[in-house]
């Protein structure tokens, strides 16, 4: 991973065009930016090209068919990998925003002092390390449901039971210690950065790492929500978004309370019509 040239070094020695390129690079909250917005713009990207309906019906946005019938074959393997893959950038790299900024923010001070910095790609890439993890488990996640015939068309739980349940999961979990405490730390990263500060690209690597652990702790419940209402929902998808990059904005316990609230009366509400279904002869 480049290093940065600090802000006192001159690129007259080069032509013009490289000049304003390498002034560009020695910027960190201008790279922290470029960042973020190009990784999630091509998460979207690649979202998008995957449930654009060929008919041109709105609903295929929302219960697309994608993945279905790949089975457990490489290339369904592959494509489904690639499709949570995007779902994570596309996601959390916007509420990873604050986090990346604030690094970029120290790194431009250090830089100013001529002291040697790393690019926020470093911190980025980290971070992003931890995420697709979790895309290649929630991936194999999804094809043993398909392989079990859990999940429906729209690749979402087919037992409206088993979908209340996770929403009732993830609510409980917005109350839980662990939860505030990962929230806290991404709430808050300049302590972090602060006492933890690399200026190598290895340990600024291992720091992104460090906060996408803080990231995954926090949100990881939240994630799963996407198999109870269709793992390519874009509607969902954006939705879940806003809610996790305001979650780690504003301060306090009163939108994640909400937010737990809401969930477990879905949640309920799920499990409630299930039972009724099957009430009083069938099984559930």
């Amino acid at each position: 991973m480049r290093e940065f040239m600090t802000e006192g070094q001159a690129f007259s020695h080069l032509p013009p065009a490289a000049a304003r390129l390498g002034s560009a690079f020695a910027r960190p909250k201008l790279m922290a930016i470029v960042c973020v917005v190009a990784l999630t713009a091509l998460g979207w990207l690649y979202l998008a090209l995957l449930t654009v309906p060929m008919d041109g019906e709105f609903a295929a946005l929302c219960r697309p068919t994608f993945g279905m019938g790949e089975g457990v074959s490489i290339g369904g393997i592959t494509l489904v990998a690639l499709m949570w893959a995007a779902m994570v950038l596309a996601m959390m790299l916007p509420s990873a925003a604050p986090m990346i900024m604030t690094y970029a923010e120290i790194a431009d001070t250090a830089a100013r002092k001529g002291e040697r910095i790393v690019s926020p790609f470093a911190i980025a890439a980290g971070y992003s390390v931890v995420w697709l993890g979790f895309s290649l488990v929630a991936a194999a996640a999804q094809l043993a449901l398909t392989r079990a015939a859990l999940l429906d068309a729209g690749m979402a739980l087919a037992s409206a039971l088993f979908s209340g349940a996770i929403f009732v999961a993830a609510g409980l979990y917005q109350f839980s210690a662990l939860k505030h405490a990962c929230l806290t730390q991404c709430r808050q990263p300049f302590p972090f950065f602060f006492a933890h500060w690399e200026t190598t690209a290895r340990g600024v690597f291992r720091l992104g790492v460090r906060q996408g652990l803080y990231c995954l702790g926090c949100c990881w419940a939240m994630m799963l929500v996407m198999f109870a209402v269709g793992a390519m929902n874009v509607l969902w998808m954006a939705a879940l978004a806003a809610v996790m990059t305001v979650e780690k904005l504003v301060s306090g316990n009163r939108l994640t309370y909400g937010l737990g609230a809401v969930l477990i009366a879905v949640g309920t509400a799920f499990v409630m019509v299930s039972i009724a279904a099957h009430w009083p002869l069938r099984a559930i």
